[in-house]
Parts: structure tokens; sequence; C-alpha cells
């Protein structure tokens, strides 16, 4: 989107002023492989994408809020409070979030103008919330000059995320979102925040990202469950070793402990974290050495454990990848986010692109009737100011 256009909109909705219009810009992001390990403390592959979450914002005197999305019909001025409490199921609830963090670490702010513009497809799995939040936080951040650095601003967007929105989300997205770069994955341990950014090059590939369009909602959907699952399975090993999440488990461990887990269905959630965190690490390192056919595999090992084990893909996920897996062309494919729905992500060959769009979307459609989406974004740089 250029600024012109954005600066146009903004101004179409509040009028024209002597205040200064500046953007942002906050990516979506992709999971490459490494899904539901997050909140484990495990290892997690994103990458920040080329579309996301446009905002344009502008101080004003007046003592409220004014948020308004192109994508979505709602607007809403809010009034400047103390603290804030959700707008029904709304959209705005997300930059609400983050404001509202902002004020419990002693932070005023005055009135404002917000103008959101995207295209990232909402409940898609590719972080739609977390860019609202993440460029929401940059430009707060930056406008009122509070001098907060980027490992804070997504500290605080994680926890608006968890406390306000009620979803019990790692880390991975809002990092993502806030330290993408160009052309790189991030191999980010969730525990201790340490990541290596990795190039990703697949020469003659494309990255290919496909929408179920089978939506789904984290705050209703079993995401908080898995959760619970998981803190379960950590009570059940904790009899035997020492333990303080799924992510400090290796392979050898977890197999000498794993009797110690008595409930079948809890045992299956740990069996997929532990092994998820191996084929993160074993991804990276084929990625790196160039062991393009070994990164695949992997992805679709890790979909296969997602649906067997986790079992949070569905009939449509399964479908696609399906499909997928039996088109020319095709190195790998999985689902990615929170599952329930969403997104699958692929590696094609360029020349086999055009017909797996067309075979795919046809054999989808036989299916489940359901219309697939394709998307081919570059991979992009994380949060920024455009202007």
């Amino acid at each position: 989107m250029q600024a012109n256009q954005l600066i146009s909109e903004f101004t179409a909705i509040y009028g024209s002023s002597p205040e200064e219009i500046q953007l942002y810009f906050g990516p979506g992001r992709v999971n490459l492989i490494g899904e539901h390990t997050d909140y484990n403390n495990g290892y997690v592959f994103p990458c920040a994408l080329s579309f996301g979450t446009y905002l344009a914002i502008r101080k004003t005197n007046e003592p409220f809020f004014e948020f308004h999305s192109e994508g979505f019909q709602y607007s809403a001025r809010i009034p400047l409070q103390d603290n804030y409490q959700k707008e029904g199921a709304e959209w705005v609830n997300y930059p609400l979030a983050v404001i509202e963090m902002f004020l419990r670490k002693g932070n005023k702010t005055g009135g404002l103008q917000l103008y959101y513009s995207g295209n990232i497809p909402p409940a898609a799995g590719l972080s739609s919330s977390a860019s609202i939040e993440m460029v929401t936080a940059f430009a707060l951040n930056d406008i009122f000059k509070w001098n907060y650095n980027i490992l804070d601003l997504i500290h605080l967007s994680q926890k608006a995320e968890n406390e306000f929105i009620g979803v019990s989300c790692g880390i991975m997205d809002q990092f993502a979102v806030g330290q993408g770069k160009k052309d790189h994955a991030i191999f980010l341990d969730c525990e201790t925040l340490d990541f290596q950014l990795v190039p990703l090059y697949v020469p003659g590939y494309r990255l290919v990202i496909t929408n179920t369009n089978k939506k789904r909602g984290l705050g209703d959907s079993k995401y908080n469950e898995r959760v619970g699952e998981c803190r379960k399975a950590v009570e059940f090993l904790s009899v035997g070793t020492e333990i303080n999440s799924l992510g400090d488990l290796d392979l050898e461990r977890f197999f000498k402990f794993q009797h110690l887990i008595t409930d079948e269905t809890v045992l299956k959630r740990a069996r997929h974290i532990v092994t998820e965190n191996y084929r993160v690490l074993e991804a990276v390192k084929a990625l790196k050495s160039k062991h393009f056919v070994s990164f695949g595999q992997l992805m679709v090992q890790s979909h296969e454990s997602l649906r067997d084990d986790y079992e949070v893909t569905g009939y449509e996920l399964d479908s696609l990848v399906d499909i997928m897996l039996n088109q020319k062309g095709v190195l790998g494919a999985r689902m990615t986010g929170a599952g329930f729905g969403g997104c699958t992500v692929a590696f094609v060959k360029n020349e086999n692109l055009d017909e797996f769009i067309l075979k795919v979307s046809e054999a989808y459609f036989e299916k489940t009737g359901l219309k697939s989406e394709f998307y081919l974004p570059e991979v992009g740089d994380g949060v920024k100011r455009l202007l």
C-alpha cells in the first residue's frame, strides 16, 4: 500500500489537520515448523511476511481514542480512561489491550485518531492479532517517546493477548512480527528468547500459503484446552524428573519418563511437543546445510504429528495437505498456526506453481465445498515506521 493512499483514506474519515499523520506497518507471520511449542518453552521457526497491518495515527487534543478500520465496519470513539474493558467481541479489543498494558506500566496517552488497513486474512492463522498488537505498541511507543525496546514491546503485546484478550498464546507471533528480517526465518528458543536469523532461500521453490477458509477463533477453540493438557503432562512427569515445561525434555529423556503420564490423551500431547522440538532443530540444520528434501520431509512429519498426537488439524486442513502432497513439485506441506482451520504452508517448484494452484483448488473444492485462497508473499521485515 502506498503512503499517500493510506493518508487519503485517513483524512477522508477524520478530516485534515495541522497535526502530523504518522504511518506504521506490522507484518503477518507464518510458522514454517514448530507448532504449539512456543507456550511450552520450545523451539519455533517462523518468518515475517510482506503483507500485514498498516496504521495511520494522529495525536489530537480531544479526550478520546477514535478507531476505524478498512476491514471492519465497526468503529468506536472511546474516552480516555484509567483502565479499559473489552468492547464485546470487536476488533478494537486488540489495540485497547495494548493501551491497557501501557497504562498498567504507568504510561499516559493523549487523544488519538487511529486508522487500520491490512491485507492479512482474519482468522487464517497468520497472526493478524499479533500484527495489530505490535504495530499499535510500536506506534504508541514512538509517538509518546516512552523508550521501550522491541523486546519490551513483544512482551507487552503477548501480555495483552494473554490477559486482556484471554488467549494463552506463547511469544512466537509477537516475536516474529517484531524481529522479522527480509529473506530470513527466525530460529527462536521460546524459553531463553535466544534467536538466530537463518537465510530462507530454497532455490527454485516458492513459499505458498493456502487458506482453507474454514474459519476459527482462538478464543473459542480448543487452543486453551491444549495449553492445559500440556501443563498436566508436566505435572505427571514432575513425579520422576525435574521439569518446568515440556520444552525442557529432549527425546531420550522423554522416552525414559513417558510411562509416568497415565492419561493417554495427555501422553499424545506431550509426545507431539517433544518430537516437534526435535523436528525444528533438524529443520534448521537441513536448511543451513541445503538439504532441502529433508526440510520438506520434516514439514510433512510435523503435520502428521499435529494431526495424530495433538489433534488440531481437522478435515479441511488434512484434506488440503493430502491434496498438495499428491501434486508435482511439492517439497513439503503442513498446517501452520493454531490449527482448527486457517492455513497451510508449502514450498512448491516455480515451474509447477500455476498447475499446483489450479489442481489443488479444484480438488479441495470437490472434497470440501470450500474455495481455497492462495497467497505468495515475500519474506519481509518486522514492525517499522513508514512515515
